[in-house]
């Protein structure tokens, strides 16, 4: 099922939307990129099955106060876990205000794993 993209901008000339995927994407690559992440972790047995993707283990939705940001992560074995949560919500939050501008209701981190 095709989700409605996200309109970021409106002018008397036309709008300018960007869709739940891109939002996605930019999510699952700031989430990868931060220290401490060594994986996305999805949910369920499909996830199992087919574990590649940058969208895995990255839920957006649009609501009326702002985005809504559910990230399940692996991070790597030895550091302080909430150290590594906060460092993924900040880069995160950086990336989206940076690229897209849309406001962030909410970013949950929830930390499904340690791996060496």
């Amino acid at each position: 099922m095709e989700r409605e993209p996200f309109v970021i901008a409106e002018t008397e000339r036309g709008r300018i939307a960007i869709s739940p995927d891109a939002i996605t994407q930019i999510v699952g690559l700031a989430a990868a990129e931060s220290y401490g992440v060594v994986a996305l972790a999805g949910r369920g047995r499909l996830s199992r099955l087919f574990p590649w993707g940058i969208k895995k283990g990255v839920d957006v939705d649009l609501r009326a106060d702002g985005l809504a940001i559910e990230l399940r992560v692996v991070v790597e074995h030895g550091l302080k876990l909430a150290e590594v949560a906060e460092t993924v919500r900040s880069r995160v939050r950086y990336e989206l205000e940076r690229m897209v501008g849309l406001p962030i209701a909410s970013l949950e981190v929830h930390i499904e794993g340690v791996r060496h």
